[in-house]
């Protein structure tokens, strides 16, 4: 297996808003990186950890290295890219991690992309909205294909409590659902696929802004017509319930539509002995919580995985008040397509006959998210097939859905495609969840995710 070497010069972007095209004092930024802890350190057995820590502080199951499980696998053009780019595909990471931003506010994330795509001669094309990137690798001849591989790069709005010496240096901001993972293998994939002696048709990657707000970035992507030539789409997600070295696949739903609802509720109010003569907003706030998820599951077919769960109730201040106003707050998701189309009139419905016998005036915001990811059958083989080629037929395995919502859902509602989960935890100790604080990953899943996608492309293109 081949061994990470983590000295060389790419540590990332300093964070001093330098734009894509400018020239970076490199030495400068690797002083800085490595003071920071940003860098890793080159050891007798290969890259330890940043400078100061080891390697089970970073979340990683190698005692003293970052290791390609993939290694010798091949095409050798993509051993031969990694043997020599190891140590910037980490390095690159751990800069995005270290330096995180909000969605649509990703202009030092999308610039440093730039500047890394632009130095391999590739041109990147940053997206109208003013963040993310769409790059094209090769060419697209008469009877060849276009596939596209996507990545996401914002981050959450919360605190990271890690203490990695890359930790976020952004207070209440941090990469709390893998998007640097998810950015750094794509980048690694298109630089690789940039050095490949040919390929059989072209690569579009698509850096994408602001996949964790709704209704999600995918439709800046759309809109910018930057999938209307392309056949296929692949992209993955970071999975810290699978263990590094593994992707999982699935044919059909992988995640589910989430919408987010708000009801606000209004009464004239009074006291609370005389109930009788006002409309009891609170009973009616706990009317509506306990029977809307009800008769939900009453109308709607269980198989398609529907479930409302509230999420906050607010309302009065007094235990002798009876309150004016209240609102409730609750999300609500579907593993089917054709179910999520019919919910919000069906909610609408429900929540009217549940409210009109108790005299409150409401107000309904339903605001819907994000389709379910829906995997073709045949994407998913090709996917599985380059998982198989670039880390061996032991990194397959099968995956659930999910309750959780994700705007790759809306690519493929135009072009098919597939959408995998990456495996990312060590093994060693528990499972560090998503949108946690204490969320890390075991950085040797940045070359399974390179290795699987590089491969996915060339097997989808030749095909």
């Amino acid at each position: 297996m081949t061994v990470v070497d983590s000295r060389g010069p790419d540590p990332g972007q300093s964070p001093n808003g330098s734009s894509a095209v400018e020239d970076v004092d490199w030495e400068a930024a690797e002083r800085s990186a490595v003071a920071q802890g940003t860098l890793v350190a080159a050891g007798a057995d290969g890259p330890s950890a940043p400078i100061g820590s080891t390697m089970s502080s970073v979340g990683s199951g190698a005692e003293s290295a970052v290791v390609d499980l993939g290694a010798g696998r091949g095409p050798s053009w993509l051993d031969a890219w990694l043997d020599t780019n190891a140590h910037r595909v980490v390095a690159w990471r751990r800069h995005i991690h270290a330096y995180p931003e909000l969605s649509r506010a990703e202009h030092e994330t999308t610039a440093f992309l730039a500047e890394q795509l632009t130095r391999a001669g590739l041109r990147p094309r940053m997206l109208p909205v003013g963040t993310g990137l769409v790059c094209d690798i090769g060419e697209a001849r008469p009877g060849q294909r276009t596939v596209a591989l996507r990545a996401d790069i914002d981050a959450l709005p919360l605190s990271e409590t890690t203490g990695l010496p890359y930790a976020s240096t952004v207070d209440g901001v941090a990469h709390a659902c893998g998007h640097d993972a998810h950015t750094t293998v794509a980048l690694g994939a298109a630089l690789a696929l940039a050095a490949a002696p040919s390929l059989p048709g072209r690569v579009r990657m698509v850096f994408q802004p602001a996949e964790e707000v709704m209704p999600g970035g995918a439709l800046d992507v759309l809109a910018a017509g930057a999938l209307d030539d392309v056949d296929r789409i692949f992209g993955l997600h970071c999975d810290p319930r699978l263990l590094v070295g593994q992707v999982g696949t699935r044919v059909g739903a992988i995640t589910s539509a989430a919408d987010l609802l708000e009801l606000r509720l209004t009464s004239p109010g009074g006291h609370t002995s005389r109930p009788h003569l006002t409309a009891d907003l609170v009973h009616a706030l706990g009317t509506v919580i306990t029977g809307l998820p009800t008769l939900l599951s009453r109308r709607v077919d269980p198989r398609t995985g529907t479930v409302l769960t509230w999420g906050a109730v607010h309302a009065g201040e007094a235990p002798n008040a009876i309150p004016q106003d209240g609102v409730l707050t609750g999300t609500l998701r579907t593993g089917d397509r054709d179910t999520w189309a019919k919910l919000e009139p069906l909610v609408h419905e429900l929540v009217h006959n549940l409210l009109a016998p108790l005299g409150v005036g409401f107000d309904l915001q339903h605001r819907r998210g994000v389709p379910p990811v829906v995997n073709d059958a045949e994407s998913t083989e090709l996917l599985r097939a380059g998982i198989a080629a670039g880390v061996g037929e032991d990194a397959l395995a099968s995956t659930p859905q999910s309750s959780g919502g994700e705007d790759f859902g809306w690519y493929l509602e135009h072009v098919p495609g597939s959408f995998a989960r990456l495996g990312v935890h060590s093994g060693v100790g528990r499972v560090k969840d998503l949108h946690q604080p204490t969320f890390a990953l075991d950085e040797r899943a940045l070359f399974v995710g390179i290795r699987a996608m590089v491969n996915t492309a060339l097997i989808s293109l030749e095909r």
